[in-house]
């Protein structure tokens, strides 16, 4: 990107257009990777560059294009089962734990926050029915939410191609799960339709939502400023059972802020418990 003062001037308007719809802090050392995923928002709006396209957003009828330019800049790094133990901590030691106290409700409710193309909450219901097949006359919520309305439609499709389902996803489970459509696999009705996506912005009142046994809110904060990974926590312990777990990523944590949880080992992963 050039550092002429337009160009200057309307990367930090982008930046504080970002900031103030999401909440997501841009790398001011970023502007390239600004600059290569707005280049498409760009192009199919017919706009001539950068400065084109903030002329663009500042007109009252821009809703369309600010919903792309949000969306182009929220990160939709995923892959099944990734970073495992998460899933080993949840298979092997806590919904062992929360089947035996939810014997007399019989339910379970998890919700993947920030769920990209839908790879966690589709692994944590492969798991689920993999490990736990008591689990099959009990009600069971699945909940995975984004802020993108792109990714949430290639989620509920339930549509990966190769390399996508190369990344963590076991070859059994492959085989079980997906059946395969042309180059791709699609993952069976039975796993997508024990999924349900909505769209849900961290950052803005949460949806009327019952109270979840586990929450995963995994590599997310840390595009946050400390102020609002606060106000996102203290939401998310609102929206957590007394006994309920939450999981983060493995590089975030609720050190030096003033949140509601408290750490706890699970396995060989940390989780925390509402206080």
């Amino acid at each position: 990107m050039s550092s002429g003062t337009l160009e200057i001037s309307s990367y930090k308007f982008v930046c504080d257009f970002v900031r103030n719809k999401s909440a997501i802090e841009l790398d001011s050392s970023k502007s390239y990777l600004v600059e290569s995923r707005l280049a498409p928002v760009i192009k199919a709006h017919g706009l001539q560059g950068l400065d084109h396209l903030v002329e663009a957003l500042r007109k009252p009828n821009s809703q369309v294009l600010a919903k792309d330019v949000v969306e182009a800049m929220t990160t939709h790094e995923t892959s099944f089962f990734r970073d495992i133990n998460p899933f080993d901590a949840l298979r092997k030691t806590i919904l062992p734990e929360l089947l035996k106290k939810r014997q007399t409700e019989r339910t379970i409710s998890i919700w993947s926050n920030a769920c990209s193309s839908g790879q966690e909450i589709y692994s944590i219901s492969m798991m689920l029915k993999e490990s736990f097949p008591e689990l099959a006359p009990w009600k069971v919520r699945l909940l995975a939410t984004d802020i993108s309305t792109q990714v949430i439609k290639k989620a509920q499709e339930g549509l990966f191609n190769q390399t996508e389902t190369n990344r963590g996803l076991p070859m059994q489970m492959l085989i079980k799960y997906f059946q395969r459509e042309g180059l791709n696999w699609r993952i069976k009705d039975d796993v997508r339709k024990s999924v349900e996506f909505r769209l849900v912005n961290l950052i803005e009142p949460f949806p009327d939502l019952p109270k979840f046994d586990v929450v995963f809110l995994r590599n997310v904060l840390i595009y946050f400023s400390p102020e609002t990974k606060t106000e996102i926590l203290v939401k998310i312990r609102k929206a957590l059972k007394p006994d309920g777990y939450l999981f983060l990523g493995g590089a975030e944590t609720t050190i030096n802020l003033n949140v509601p949880f408290e750490r706890e080992n699970a396995g060989t992963c940390s989780v925390y418990r509402p206080r």
